[in-house]
């Protein structure tokens, strides 16, 4: 929604699409997150228990996920770093009054996985991690 409003206050127009399919007969409990980069506006969901991210503003952009089978991922987390880097967090295993554990992973400019996906229990009930880019590297929160 702000994304639209300040593009309608420039006088400019935008369009939507559906980035995925999900048929649910209940609430996912999750959540969404945007980061900006060099190479545009990432966005990042959780469909189905899998977390993913693809870069919004380019028709028919690669969609990325985290790596290994998704099972009760949720509320995912992205920032971008100066050379184009990703990475992205998520909690596993949380829900309604009950806390989890984060993972995350980070990818390369094309959305290939670098390194392993890495992890650390502790992440309290109502809560989700954070990431941020910084030079040279990311912080990740919990």
């Amino acid at each position: 929604m702000f994304g639209c409003f300040l593009r309608w206050i420039k006088g400019g127009s935008f369009d939507g699409r559906k980035l995925h399919d999900w048929d649910i007969n209940a609430c996912p409990m999750s959540s969404m997150s945007f980061a900006e980069g060099a190479a545009g506006v990432l966005g990042a969901w959780e469909t189905g228990g899998q977390v993913y991210f693809e870069e919004l503003a380019t028709a028919n952009a690669a969609l990325v996920s985290a790596a290994g089978a998704g099972k009760g991922r949720k509320h995912p987390r992205v920032a971008v770093g100066g050379d184009g880097e990703v990475l992205m967090a998520w909690t596993e295993g949380t829900g309604w009054q009950k806390g989890g554990s984060l993972a995350w992973q980070a990818f390369d400019r094309n959305g290939i996985g670098v390194g392993e996906r890495d992890g650390a229990a502790g992440v309290p009930v109502w809560s989700f991690g954070a990431v941020v880019a910084r030079p040279g590297g990311f912080v990740i929160l919990y």
